[in-house]
C-alpha cells in the first residue's frame, strides 16, 4: 500500500533549494490516500500563499521516484475543480527533481497572468500512470 507525505517548508529563496535560515523542512503524514495528502498539500500552499519562498510538494512512499508537474486552470481560486473537464493535466515524468522544477517554472511562467492557474510537483514511484491514479 502506498503512503503519501507532504514535504516543504520555507527556503532561502526561491531557488528552493536551501531552507531557510534555521528553517527545517516539514514532513506532514504519512496520509493512505493521494486525496488525502493533496488536501493536507492545499491547506499548507493556503497557509503559506503570501509567502514567495514556502513551498510544499507530495511525495509517494516507493522504490524509485519519477517527479511529475501537475495542475492546469482551475473553476475558482479555491483550485479544487480543474475547469478541463478531463482533469488535472500531469507533466512528466522527469527523472530528477530539478528537470520537474525546470518544467514547473515554464508552466507556471506560461501562466503567470492567469490567477485561476497552478501547479505542483508531485513524486511518485517509477511506472505511476497518471491515467490511473491511485
Amino acid at each position: 500500500m502506498s503512503r503519501y507525505w507532504v514535504i516543504g517548508g520555507e527556503y532561502a529563496d526561491t531557488a528552493f533549494k536551501t531552507l531557510a535560515a534555521g528553517g527545517k523542512e516539514e514532513r506532514i503524514g504519512p496520509f493512505d490516500s493521494y486525496e488525502a495528502a493533496k488536501a493536507a498539500w492545499q491547506s499548507r500552499a493556503w497557509a503559506s500563499v503570501d509567502n514567495a519562498h514556502a513551498r510544499y510538494r507530495i511525495e509517494e512512499d516507493g522504490a524509485e521516484p519519477a517527479y511529475w508537474v501537475v495542475g492546469g486552470r482551475y473553476r475558482d481560486a479555491a483550485f479544487e475543480e480543474c475547469a478541463d473537464p478531463a482533469g488535472e493535466a500531469w507533466h512528466g515524468p522527469y527523472a530528477s527533481y530539478e528537470e520537474a522544477k525546470a518544467a514547473w517554472g515554464r508552466l507556471a511562467w506560461q501562466s503567470v497572468d492567469d490567477a485561476m492557474a497552478r501547479y505542483r510537483i508531485e513524486s511518485r514511484a517509477k511506472g505511476f500512470d497518471p491515467r490511473r491514479p491511485s
